[in-house]
Order: C-alpha cells, then structure tokens, then sequence
C-alpha cells in the first residue's frame, strides 16, 4: 500500500503529484526546488542558497514520512547549469552522514519556476 506525504514545512505541491509517497520500506520524495514553503515564492540568491533550500525542502517531507537524510539511499540533483556542480556539491555535502546515498547528477534544460536546482530523494523509512 501506498500513503501520501502531506507537510507545510515544504512547498505545496504545485501540480498533480505528491509531496512524498511512502511505499514501505521506502518514502519517494518528489522534486523540489527552492521554494519558501511559507510563501510558495522562490528564495533569492545563488546556486548555494538555492540548494540548501531545496535541502531544507527534501528533509522537511522525508521528517514528516517519518525518515530522515541521513537515511537518504538515492538521490537525484537537476542543475540548470552542470558549471554550478562545484557550488551545489559544496553545499549538498553539509547536508548527508557518512556514507552518503548514491546519487546522480543531470543538467536539465529547463526546470519548474526556473529554478537552478531541484533535488529528488529516496529514503528508508523507520
């Protein structure tokens, strides 16, 4: 069985899919990008302050399915921009224990709001 995440402390989602989707062991969160969840507007600044928003965005809806980032096993980070890589790993690396999830990372065309960043996570859950 399938059950949706729901939370205010990241972003609404903003078209027909869910926050998270918890499918045991496993909680799916779905993209997000650097929204603030209070007023659904993207925060300003750079590929730093954009990426730990959209870290901040993840962990809120893995923390309301009951895991966490530290018990992240995959993610995937979209990059407006592959020449931001550096900047973003610098940032992402704050956020995970030893041993980091696997990941991917992919240079997109064009992302939702024109975000610069958007990251996807799979975690265990408890």
């Amino acid at each position: 069985m399938k059950k949706e995440v729901k939370t205010a402390s990241a972003p609404q989602a903003i078209g027909p899919y869910s926050q998270g989707v918890i499918a045991p062991p496993f909680v799916f969160c779905s993209g997000q990008i650097p929204l603030d969840p209070a007023t659904g507007k993207m925060i300003e600044g750079g590929i730093e302050e954009q990426t730990r928003r959209a870290l901040k965005n993840v962990a809120a809806v893995l923390e309301a399915a009951g895991s966490s980032l530290a018990k992240t096993v995959k993610t995937t980070v979209f990059l407006q921009d592959m020449n931001d890589f550096a900047a973003m790993n610098a940032v992402y690396a704050g956020f995970f224990p030893a041993p980091p999830p696997a990941r991917a990372a992919v240079q997109a065309a064009r992302l939702p709001r024109d975000a610069k960043v958007e990251i996807e996570a799979i975690a265990l859950l408890d």
